[in-house]
C-alpha cells in the first residue's frame, strides 16, 4: 500500500475488531420472536439458520420495517422476509477490505468465518470498527481529553462533526402516519428520521427499533408518528469535535447524533457511527503514527 493511502485501519484485521457473540435463529422462528432477540441484545439484525445450523440468511430491522409496512402478520416465519444470502469475511482478512465490501454492497455487516472450518465465529459492523478506532483515541497520547488535562497549547490538527457530517436532514411532521415513516426511511436508506411539530420544531426520533416495537405492540400502522416517537432528540454541535462525538453516541448507546449550527433548534446535519467508520481514522490527523507507537510499545 503507498505511503499516501495509509489510514488508521492499514495493517488491522477483521480479528481485532469484530464481536465474537452472533445472534442466529432457526428461519422458521416468527416475526414476533425475532424482534424480541433483537431488542433482548440491541444489535440491528441477526444471522438465519437452516435446521443443520448452516447459515440461510439475515434478518435486520429493515427487513420487519418492510413486513410492518406490508401489513404481514406478526406470526409469519422470518424466512419470508429476511435478506440472503449473508456476506462474510474471515478473521484474517484486512479490515479496510471489510469496510470496502460492506460500503459497496451496501449493508451494515459481515459475517466473519472460520478459514478452516467454515463456522461463523464472529460478526462485524460499523460500531465495531468505531469501537476500535475510539479506543485508539483514548489510549493516544494526542487524545482530546488527555491534552485537556495538560496545560499546553493542543496544535493537532483535529477533525470536526462538520467536516463528516451528512448535511442534509429529513423530517416529518408529528401527525404524519407510520406508514408514511416508513416510506422515508426506506427511499433515503436513513435508520431513524427527524420528527417535527407545527412550528417547524424538532420534537422527537423515530428509529427501526421503534418501528419494530410498535409492529411487536400491534399499533396501527396508520397511527400518527408522536405515538412512538423518542424524545428528546440527541443532538450535538456542527463544532463539537470527532471525538467527542464518537465517545457521546458510543456511552448513549445511540448510532446517530443530529448536528445543529448555532442552537439546538436548528439543525443541519445528521452524523452517524456509519460516517464516523467510513473515514477510515481516529479523531485527528496523527492517528495513523500514533496507532502504531502504541501498539510496538
Amino acid at each position: 500500500m503507498a505511503k499516501s493511502d495509509k489510514n488508521t485501519l492499514s495493517g488491522l484485521v477483521v480479528s481485532q475488531a469484530m464481536r465474537h457473540q452472533v445472534i442466529q435463529l432457526l428461519k422458521e422462528t416468527s416475526i414476533a420472536n425475532s424482534i424480541n432477540a433483537l431488542i433482548k441484545y440491541k444489535v440491528n439484525a441477526l444471522l438465519t439458520t437452516d435446521q443443520s445450523g448452516k447459515p440461510a440468511g439475515v434478518l435486520s430491522k429493515t427487513d420487519i420495517m418492510g413486513a410492518y409496512y406490508a401489513g404481514l402478520p406478526i406470526e409469519s416465519p422470518i424466512e419470508d422476509i429476511m435478506s440472503k444470502p449473508p456476506l462474510f469475511c474471515h478473521p484474517e482478512d484486512a479490515l479496510d477490505k471489510a469496510l470496502r465490501i460492506m460500503h459497496s454492497q451496501g449493508v451494515y455487516r459481515l459475517y466473519v468465518v472460520d478459514s478452516e472450518n467454515k463456522n461463523v465465529v464472529g460478526a462485524l459492523a460499523y460500531p465495531d470498527i468505531v469501537g476500535l478506532l475510539y479506543k485508539y483515541c483514548h489510549d493516544c497520547e494526542y487524545s482530546h481529553i488527555r491534552q485537556k488535562n495538560k496545560s499546553m497549547p493542543d496544535s493537532i490538527q483535529r477533525f470536526f462533526v462538520k467536516e463528516i457530517m451528512t448535511s442534509e436532514v429529513k423530517s416529518v411532521l408529528e401527525d404524519a402516519s407510520l406508514l408514511q415513516v416508513m416510506e422515508e426511511l426506506s427511499a433515503y436508506r436513513f435508520g431513524a428520521i427527524l420528527v417535527k411539530n407545527r412550528e417547524n420544531n424538532p420534537c422527537g426520533v423515530i428509529s427501526k427499533t421503534d418501528l419494530a416495537l410498535a409492529y411487536k405492540h400491534e399499533v396501527d400502522s396508520g397511527a400518527q408518528a408522536a405515538t412512538i416517537m423518542s424524545s428528546p432528540v440527541q443532538s450535538c454541535s456542527a463544532d463539537e469535535l470527532l471525538e467527542d462525538a464518537i465517545r457521546k453516541m458510543i456511552f448513549s448507546d445511540v448510532h446517530r447524533l443530529f448536528v445543529y449550527q448555532s442552537q439546538p433548534m436548528a439543525l443541519v446535519g445528521v452524523i452517524s457511527l456509519s460516517d464516523a467508520a467510513r473515514i477510515r481514522s481516529g479523531s485527528c490527523h496523527a492517528c495513523v503514527s500514533s496507532r502504531i507507537k502504541l501498539e510496538t510499545e
